[in-house]
Protein backbone atom coordinates (compact mmCIF):
# COMPACT_ATOMS: atom_id res chain seq x y z
CA UNK A 1 0.00 0.00 0.00
CA UNK A 2 1.26 3.51 -0.58
CA UNK A 3 -1.25 5.13 1.14
CA UNK A 4 -1.33 6.05 4.98
CA UNK A 5 -0.98 2.85 7.32
CA UNK A 6 -4.56 3.40 8.47
CA UNK A 7 -5.64 1.53 5.42
CA UNK A 8 -4.47 -1.82 6.28
CA UNK A 9 -6.59 -0.68 9.75
CA UNK A 10 -9.50 -0.42 7.58
CA UNK A 11 -9.36 -3.66 5.80
CA UNK A 12 -8.33 -6.05 8.65
CA UNK A 13 -11.58 -8.38 9.36
CA UNK A 14 -12.22 -11.12 11.87
CA UNK A 15 -12.51 -14.27 10.61
CA UNK A 16 -16.43 -14.90 10.78
CA UNK A 17 -19.26 -17.34 9.13
CA UNK A 18 -20.14 -17.86 5.86
CA UNK A 19 -23.50 -15.24 4.70
CA UNK A 20 -26.91 -16.60 3.87
CA UNK A 21 -25.92 -17.09 1.04
CA UNK A 22 -22.37 -18.84 0.84
CA UNK A 23 -20.51 -15.63 0.75
CA UNK A 24 -18.37 -15.31 3.37
CA UNK A 25 -19.75 -12.37 5.48
CA UNK A 26 -16.36 -10.89 6.01
CA UNK A 27 -15.72 -10.40 2.40
CA UNK A 28 -15.74 -6.45 2.16
CA UNK A 29 -18.53 -4.98 0.52
CA UNK A 30 -16.36 -3.13 -1.89
CA UNK A 31 -12.93 -3.98 -3.08
CA UNK A 32 -10.53 -1.94 -5.53
CA UNK A 33 -7.23 -2.97 -6.30
CA UNK A 34 -4.82 -1.02 -8.21
CA UNK A 35 -7.35 1.16 -10.10
CA UNK A 36 -6.09 3.57 -12.73
CA UNK A 37 -7.93 6.13 -14.48
CA UNK A 38 -7.00 8.42 -17.00
CA UNK A 39 -8.80 11.14 -19.32
CA UNK A 40 -6.77 11.55 -22.99
CA UNK A 41 -3.86 9.44 -21.23
CA UNK A 42 -3.90 11.59 -18.16
CA UNK A 43 -3.91 10.13 -15.36
CA UNK A 44 -6.43 11.33 -12.95
CA UNK A 45 -6.89 8.23 -10.58
CA UNK A 46 -3.69 6.34 -9.82
CA UNK A 47 -3.32 3.09 -8.04
CA UNK A 48 -5.96 2.89 -5.69
CA UNK A 49 -6.52 -0.06 -3.18
CA UNK A 50 -9.48 -0.22 -1.28
CA UNK A 51 -11.42 -2.82 0.76
CA UNK A 52 -14.96 -1.18 2.37
CA UNK A 53 -16.16 -3.12 5.38
CA UNK A 54 -19.91 -3.87 5.00
CA UNK A 55 -22.42 -1.35 6.75
CA UNK A 56 -20.28 1.55 6.73
CA UNK A 57 -20.76 5.36 5.46
CA UNK A 58 -18.07 6.47 4.16
CA UNK A 59 -17.02 9.96 3.05
CA UNK A 60 -14.63 10.55 0.29
CA UNK A 61 -13.25 13.85 0.70
CA UNK A 62 -10.56 15.82 -0.94
CA UNK A 63 -9.33 18.90 -3.20
CA UNK A 64 -11.15 19.80 -6.97
CA UNK A 65 -9.74 17.33 -9.33
CA UNK A 66 -8.50 14.46 -6.91
CA UNK A 67 -10.76 12.11 -8.42
CA UNK A 68 -13.35 11.65 -6.29
CA UNK A 69 -16.72 11.62 -8.40
CA UNK A 70 -14.19 9.61 -10.96
CA UNK A 71 -13.97 7.03 -8.17
CA UNK A 72 -17.67 6.69 -8.03
CA UNK A 73 -17.78 6.47 -11.58
CA UNK A 74 -15.25 3.72 -12.29
CA UNK A 75 -16.85 1.90 -9.04
CA UNK A 76 -19.92 2.10 -11.11
CA UNK A 77 -18.15 0.67 -14.64
CA UNK A 78 -19.17 4.41 -16.27
CA UNK A 79 -15.70 5.10 -17.06
CA UNK A 80 -13.02 2.82 -18.25
CA UNK A 81 -10.37 1.76 -16.15
CA UNK A 82 -6.61 1.71 -17.38
CA UNK A 83 -5.41 -0.42 -14.98
CA UNK A 84 -6.72 -2.87 -11.97
CA UNK A 85 -10.58 -3.93 -11.13
CA UNK A 86 -13.58 -3.78 -8.93
CA UNK A 87 -14.86 -6.21 -6.75
CA UNK A 88 -18.51 -6.56 -4.87
CA UNK A 89 -19.02 -8.41 -2.37
CA UNK A 90 -15.88 -10.58 -4.08
CA UNK A 91 -17.19 -11.03 -7.24
CA UNK A 92 -16.87 -8.83 -10.42
CA UNK A 93 -18.87 -5.69 -10.33
CA UNK A 94 -20.10 -6.37 -13.99
CA UNK A 95 -22.14 -9.55 -12.01
CA UNK A 96 -23.05 -7.62 -9.05
CA UNK A 97 -25.06 -4.39 -10.63
CA UNK A 98 -28.03 -5.31 -9.16
CA UNK A 99 -26.58 -5.33 -5.20
CA UNK A 100 -25.17 -1.63 -6.63
CA UNK A 101 -27.59 1.95 -7.22
CA UNK A 102 -25.77 5.22 -7.87
CA UNK A 103 -27.11 8.72 -7.13
CA UNK A 104 -25.21 11.16 -9.18
CA UNK A 105 -24.85 14.57 -9.40
CA UNK A 106 -27.40 17.04 -9.82
CA UNK A 107 -25.22 19.19 -12.34
CA UNK A 108 -25.19 15.96 -14.39
CA UNK A 109 -29.12 15.72 -15.12
CA UNK A 110 -31.02 17.02 -17.31
CA UNK A 111 -33.92 18.44 -15.34
CA UNK A 112 -35.91 19.77 -18.20
CA UNK A 113 -37.12 15.89 -19.08
CA UNK A 114 -40.46 15.58 -19.08
CA UNK A 115 -41.02 12.99 -16.41
CA UNK A 116 -42.14 13.34 -12.88
CA UNK A 117 -40.82 12.66 -9.55
CA UNK A 118 -42.90 8.81 -9.82
CA UNK A 119 -41.30 8.44 -13.20
CA UNK A 120 -38.05 8.73 -11.98
CA UNK A 121 -38.12 6.63 -9.25
CA UNK A 122 -40.20 3.77 -10.98
CA UNK A 123 -36.64 3.94 -13.45
CA UNK A 124 -35.28 2.25 -10.11
CA UNK A 125 -37.37 -0.81 -10.64
CA UNK A 126 -36.34 -1.22 -14.38
CA UNK A 127 -33.77 -3.87 -13.68
CA UNK A 128 -35.95 -5.91 -11.46
CA UNK A 129 -38.63 -7.24 -14.24
CA UNK A 130 -38.08 -9.39 -17.36
CA UNK A 131 -37.74 -6.96 -20.51
CA UNK A 132 -41.17 -7.82 -21.49
CA UNK A 133 -43.07 -7.03 -18.55
CA UNK A 134 -44.18 -3.69 -17.57
CA UNK A 135 -43.74 -2.32 -14.22
CA UNK A 136 -47.02 -3.43 -11.90
CA UNK A 137 -48.55 -2.95 -8.90
CA UNK A 138 -46.35 -4.25 -6.88
CA UNK A 139 -43.16 -1.68 -8.15
CA UNK A 140 -45.58 1.04 -7.56
CA UNK A 141 -46.53 0.89 -4.28
CA UNK A 142 -42.73 0.48 -4.00
CA UNK A 143 -41.80 3.73 -5.37
CA UNK A 144 -44.64 5.49 -3.42
CA UNK A 145 -43.03 3.62 0.07
CA UNK A 146 -39.80 5.47 -1.54
CA UNK A 147 -40.85 8.68 -1.81
CA UNK A 148 -42.63 8.87 0.97
CA UNK A 149 -39.40 7.90 3.21
CA UNK A 150 -37.67 11.29 1.54
CA UNK A 151 -40.87 12.99 2.22
CA UNK A 152 -41.84 13.50 -1.00
CA UNK A 153 -44.64 11.36 -1.92
CA UNK A 154 -47.23 14.34 -1.84
CA UNK A 155 -44.91 15.57 -5.10
CA UNK A 156 -45.10 12.39 -6.56
CA UNK A 157 -47.10 13.74 -9.73
CA UNK A 158 -45.29 17.12 -10.01
CA UNK A 159 -42.74 17.58 -12.37
CA UNK A 160 -38.88 17.31 -12.05
CA UNK A 161 -38.16 20.49 -13.54
CA UNK A 162 -40.60 22.44 -10.91
CA UNK A 163 -39.11 21.02 -8.22
CA UNK A 164 -36.12 22.84 -6.25
CA UNK A 165 -33.04 21.45 -5.73
CA UNK A 166 -33.67 19.98 -2.83
CA UNK A 167 -36.98 18.16 -3.68
CA UNK A 168 -35.41 16.77 -6.81
CA UNK A 169 -31.85 15.44 -4.76
CA UNK A 170 -34.87 13.47 -2.43
CA UNK A 171 -36.21 11.70 -5.84
CA UNK A 172 -32.90 10.71 -6.86
CA UNK A 173 -32.22 8.98 -3.49
CA UNK A 174 -36.29 7.46 -3.48
CA UNK A 175 -35.04 6.17 -6.81
CA UNK A 176 -32.16 4.58 -5.46
CA UNK A 177 -33.91 3.55 -2.17
CA UNK A 178 -36.38 1.61 -4.53
CA UNK A 179 -33.68 -0.44 -5.94
CA UNK A 180 -33.00 -1.94 -2.54
CA UNK A 181 -29.42 -2.33 -3.22
CA UNK A 182 -26.77 -3.71 -0.49
CA UNK A 183 -23.92 -0.98 -2.14
CA UNK A 184 -24.88 2.37 -2.40
CA UNK A 185 -22.45 5.04 -4.01
CA UNK A 186 -23.53 9.08 -4.12
CA UNK A 187 -21.60 12.05 -6.18
CA UNK A 188 -22.27 14.70 -3.96
CA UNK A 189 -25.93 14.44 -2.60
CA UNK A 190 -25.52 17.44 0.42
CA UNK A 191 -24.23 20.24 -3.18
CA UNK A 192 -26.90 23.11 -3.25
CA UNK A 193 -29.25 21.72 -0.79
CA UNK A 194 -30.82 23.20 2.03
CA UNK A 195 -30.51 22.31 5.47
CA UNK A 196 -33.79 20.68 6.19
CA UNK A 197 -32.63 18.57 3.02
CA UNK A 198 -29.47 17.85 4.61
CA UNK A 199 -30.80 16.39 7.79
CA UNK A 200 -33.36 14.55 5.97
CA UNK A 201 -30.35 13.10 3.61
CA UNK A 202 -28.30 12.43 7.53
CA UNK A 203 -31.07 10.28 8.62
CA UNK A 204 -31.66 8.29 5.60
CA UNK A 205 -27.53 7.94 5.45
CA UNK A 206 -28.15 6.14 9.72
CA UNK A 207 -31.25 4.37 8.59
CA UNK A 208 -29.56 2.71 5.51
CA UNK A 209 -26.22 1.85 7.99
CA UNK A 210 -28.59 0.34 10.21
CA UNK A 211 -30.02 -2.20 7.46
CA UNK A 212 -26.34 -3.43 6.83
CA UNK A 213 -25.71 -1.15 3.65
CA UNK A 214 -22.78 0.27 2.39
CA UNK A 215 -22.55 3.98 1.64
CA UNK A 216 -20.08 6.08 -0.10
CA UNK A 217 -20.69 9.42 -0.35
CA UNK A 218 -18.63 11.95 -1.78
CA UNK A 219 -18.52 15.32 0.72
CA UNK A 220 -16.84 18.82 0.52
CA UNK A 221 -17.85 19.48 4.02
CA UNK A 222 -14.89 18.95 6.49
CA UNK A 223 -16.78 20.23 9.60
CA UNK A 224 -19.43 17.81 9.53
CA UNK A 225 -17.20 14.90 8.23
CA UNK A 226 -16.17 13.52 11.85
CA UNK A 227 -20.21 13.73 12.91
CA UNK A 228 -21.55 11.79 9.61
CA UNK A 229 -19.11 8.91 8.85
CA UNK A 230 -17.82 5.87 10.11
CA UNK A 231 -14.73 5.55 7.81
CA UNK A 232 -13.25 8.17 5.46
CA UNK A 233 -10.99 8.10 2.36
CA UNK A 234 -8.87 11.15 2.02
CA UNK A 235 -7.90 11.47 -1.43
CA UNK A 236 -6.10 13.52 -4.29
CA UNK A 237 -5.33 11.54 -7.10
CA UNK A 238 -3.73 8.75 -5.42
CA UNK A 239 -5.02 6.96 -2.20
CA UNK A 240 -3.98 9.36 0.71
CA UNK A 241 -5.19 7.34 3.72
CA UNK A 242 -8.48 5.01 4.47
CA UNK A 243 -9.91 4.01 8.18
CA UNK A 244 -11.84 4.72 11.10
CA UNK A 245 -12.85 8.31 10.84
CA UNK A 246 -10.80 9.31 14.33
CA UNK A 247 -7.87 7.86 12.89
CA UNK A 248 -7.99 9.85 9.34
CA UNK A 249 -9.25 13.13 9.99
CA UNK A 250 -5.99 14.17 11.79
CA UNK A 251 -4.56 17.94 10.86
CA UNK A 252 -1.28 15.72 9.35
CA UNK A 253 -3.57 13.44 6.65
CA UNK A 254 -5.35 16.43 5.82
CA UNK A 255 -2.34 19.36 4.98
CA UNK A 256 -1.08 15.96 2.93
CA UNK A 257 -4.98 15.47 0.87
CA UNK A 258 -4.86 19.27 0.77
CA UNK A 259 -1.87 20.58 0.30
CA UNK A 260 -1.55 24.33 -0.01
CA UNK A 261 -5.44 24.24 -0.61
CA UNK A 262 -5.94 24.05 3.40
CA UNK A 263 -6.04 28.13 3.16
CA UNK A 264 -6.38 28.18 7.26
CA UNK A 265 -4.94 24.73 8.12
CA UNK A 266 -4.80 25.96 12.07
CA UNK A 267 -8.41 26.37 11.88
CA UNK A 268 -8.78 22.76 10.78
CA UNK A 269 -6.36 21.59 13.10
CA UNK A 270 -8.51 23.30 16.04
CA UNK A 271 -11.62 21.65 14.44
CA UNK A 272 -9.88 18.68 15.05
CA UNK A 273 -9.02 19.29 18.69
CA UNK A 274 -12.37 20.14 20.11
CA UNK A 275 -14.32 17.18 18.47
CA UNK A 276 -11.38 14.86 19.88
CA UNK A 277 -12.90 16.88 23.46
CA UNK A 278 -16.31 16.81 22.57
CA UNK A 279 -16.79 19.78 21.36
CA UNK A 280 -18.33 19.80 17.98
CA UNK A 281 -16.94 21.72 14.79
CA UNK A 282 -17.94 25.05 14.96
CA UNK A 283 -18.31 27.30 11.40
CA UNK A 284 -15.57 29.49 11.32
CA UNK A 285 -16.47 33.26 10.02
CA UNK A 286 -15.61 33.37 6.47
CA UNK A 287 -11.90 35.18 6.01
CA UNK A 288 -10.66 34.41 2.58
CA UNK A 289 -12.83 31.17 2.58
CA UNK A 290 -13.33 29.37 6.09
CA UNK A 291 -11.89 26.04 5.17
CA UNK A 292 -13.51 23.96 7.68
CA UNK A 293 -16.81 24.98 6.07
CA UNK A 294 -15.61 23.88 2.58
CA UNK A 295 -12.04 23.99 1.15
CA UNK A 296 -13.25 23.98 -2.33
CA UNK A 297 -16.57 24.71 -4.92
CA UNK A 298 -18.07 21.15 -6.00
CA UNK A 299 -16.20 19.95 -9.56
CA UNK A 300 -16.96 17.15 -11.53
CA UNK A 301 -13.91 15.23 -10.65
Amino acid sequence: MKAHETTSTAIATAPGMAGARGVDVTTPALEVHDLTVSYQRKPVLWNVDLAVPRGKLVGILGPNGAGKSTLIKAVMGLIPLSSGWVQVFGQPVESQRDKVAYVPQRESVDWTFPVTAMDVVLMGRYGSVPWYRRLGRREKELAREALNKVGMLPFADRQISNLSGGQQQRVFLARALVQDSQVYLMDEPFAGVDAATESAIVRLLQDLRQAGKTVLLVHHDLQTAQQYFDMLILLNMRLVAFGPTEQVFTPELLQKTYGGRLTILSDVAEAVANAERGVGLPRQPDKAGAVASAVDPPTGL
